[in-house]
């Protein structure tokens, strides 16, 4: 009876993980595919920021530079006198976000907010003005609740640090039990680790679906709809971290026999291949299913996490339980054992490390100027310590001190889990922030982007804009208004450009009338600085003005 007890348990085990891995297949099938960038950037839109047009526009267009997705009720355009401007619901086409507004529209300056989600699962927020007929004092999105709720964004890290740290406390109690584990020993103590790490992963993983909802609609934790919660369910993100749910419980099942005592072949097998399908659904949620090589990265991420739980799973094992329970002789097999897993799971670290900063950093100048590319450098001198412990300990193994003096051992070992709980609190940080190739394509387009601004005179104002606000060739526009906003007839304009800094002295501006408001001109700046732009209105005989703006220039 006994016997066939067993083997049922062992053959509903099996059919659990089966039909675990025919839902992933399922799952992964019709999941939504996700595009080759991550971050998403509003690379232009119509109108242009900032921009005067002449008459109120049917549509504002904004165009990302990836594939974005929907947060409800998070675009809004608000019209000079604080209503709302925009009409029905946005439609979205791929990365062109097309917002239908009031053609009727009130001269004047007006808002546009937006929230969108990009292709690895982050919010994208921002917000511009452009103007009717004439700028006007920019109004207020009374109900803009798009900002990010600081305690839901560390509770975010902190779920996904308590992730990392479950996954190498099942993974480590469950390898070690599998192969180095004597049998003379309790295995109580593991098997406690072992579903401890299960609870934790799975902890992890409901606590950041419910707090994706609030992370990218915006709002406190409690800030969770239905029809926000069914879009997280319904996107890459979602599917990903229900098909984790649905390996975990089916491993669960194989995991039980395993803890329990010794099994087959096929059982670790089946259990192999769940664990192997899990480690996919973390990158499959995040950075690499966005990143420009997706197939590699979602691969590369997976080695990186899986040999992360293998060596810091089995430096916990060694520290807590083999040291001090196992005698001399059987530390002196299971130890060797151990050094070459360990040293197999770092060379998988360090090469999937490398391939990863290959794809996510792209350049040396994102690597120092972005907060990820600084995270990465703080994870490498952590990672660098860290290994500069493994190799005492492997000297200690090799020199075969480890059996006859297991403190040493233990207290390197310790020392590597302080260091390596460190580097997780990085990563789960690193995993939160955008990457450094699509920081700094975003802070160059910044940086060089468009300028404009607005200088009131004695006779109004000037508008002044300069494209790219960078050096070479730049386009500058100028209009000018009545002090009540209306286009200001002009007779007369001069301006010219100067960097005092670099000793340039004032260079003439060629200026050409659009219409009696308004004229452009081609400048080329040959030097980045703070230049100083001034302009001169002649409206009259008499009447003049000179305005000055100081134009940062990358």
């Amino acid at each position: 009876m006994t016997d066939m007890t067993a083997a049922l348990r062992r053959w509903f085990g099996r059919l659990s993980a089966a039909t675990g891995l025919l839902f992933v297949l399922v799952a992964l099938l019709v999941a939504p595919a996700g595009p080759a960038s991550a971050h998403a950037v509003l690379v232009s839109s119509s109108p242009v920021a900032s921009a005067v047009v002449p008459n109120a526009p049917a549509e504002v267009v904004l165009t990302f530079s990836e594939s974005v997705r929907k947060v409800p009720g998070k675009i809004r355009v608000i019209a000079p006198d604080g209503s709302r401007a925009d009409r029905g619901e946005p439609s979205f086409d791929g990365g062109v976000v097309t917002i239908p507004v009031d053609p009727a529209g009130d001269r004047g300056t007006y808002l546009v907010s937006y929230r969108v989600i990009s292709a690895d699962s982050h919010p994208v927020s921002g917000a511009f003005t452009y103007s009717v007929g004439a700028p006007s004092p920019p109004p207020v999105d009374t109900g803009d609740d798009n900002r990010a709720d600081p305690v839901v964004g560390t509770a975010v890290k902190v779920a996904k640090y308590v992730g990392y740290a479950g996954l190498l406390l099942l993974v480590g109690p469950a390898l070690v039990l599998a192969a180095l584990w004597p049998r003379r020993l309790s295995r109580r103590g593991p098997t406690r680790l072992a579903w401890t790490g299960l609870g934790l992963v799975v902890a992890s993983t409901l606590a950041t679906l419910w707090l994706q909802v609030p992370y990218t609609a915006g709002g406190g934790v409690f800030d969770v709809t239905g029809e926000g919660f069914s879009g997280v369910l319904g996107s890459m993100f979602g599917a990903a971290h229900l098909v984790r749910l649905g390996l975990l419980a089916a491993a669960a099942f194989l995991l039980r026999p395993l803890l329990a005592g010794p099994v087959g072949r096929t059982d670790l097998v089946i259990l192999g291949i769940l664990g192997g399908a899990a480690l996919l659904t973390w990158p499959l949620a995040g950075h690499p299913a966005a990143s420009p090589a997706p197939a590699v990265s979602v691969v590369v991420d997976a080695v990186h996490l899986g040999s992360m739980a293998v060596w810091l799973g089995g430096l916990v094992m060694l520290a807590v339980f083999l040291l001090r329970q196992a005698d001399e002789r059987e530390l002196g097999a299971i130890l060797p054992i151990w050094s070459r897993w360990a040293a197999l799971s770092v060379s998988a670290l360090l090469l999937a490390g490398v391939v990863q900063a290959l794809i996510e950093v792209a350049t040396p100048s994102a690597l120092v100027g972005t907060t990820y590319g600084r995270l990465l450098l703080g994870k490498i001198g952590l990672f660098v310590l860290v290994i500069a412990v493994a190799a005492y300990s492997r000297a200690l193994v090799r020199r075969r001190t480890a059996a006859g003096r297991p403190t040493l051992v233990r207290r390197a070992l310790w020392a590597e889990l302080a260091i390596t709980a460190v580097v997780l609190g990085v990563t789960a940080t690193l995993v939160q922030t955008t990457p450094a190739r699509t920081a700094a394509a975003d802070t160059a387009g910044s940086a060089g982007g468009y300028f404009s601004t607005t200088l009131s005179s004695s006779l109004g104002s000037v508008q002044v804009e300069v494209d790219p606000a960078e050096r070479g060739n730049n386009s500058v526009h100028f209009y000018a208004y009545t002090p009540d906003n209306r286009p200001q007839p002009v007779v007369e304009w001069r301006a010219t450009a100067a960097l005092p800094s670099a000793g340039i002295e004032p260079i003439e501006v060629p200026l050409l009338p659009l219409t009696d408001n308004h004229v452009t001109g081609e400048i080329n700046l040959p030097a980045s600085g703070e230049w100083q732009l001034r302009v001169t209105v002649r409206t009259s005989d008499i009447d003049q003005a000179t305005v000055t703006a100081t134009v940062p220039v990358r």
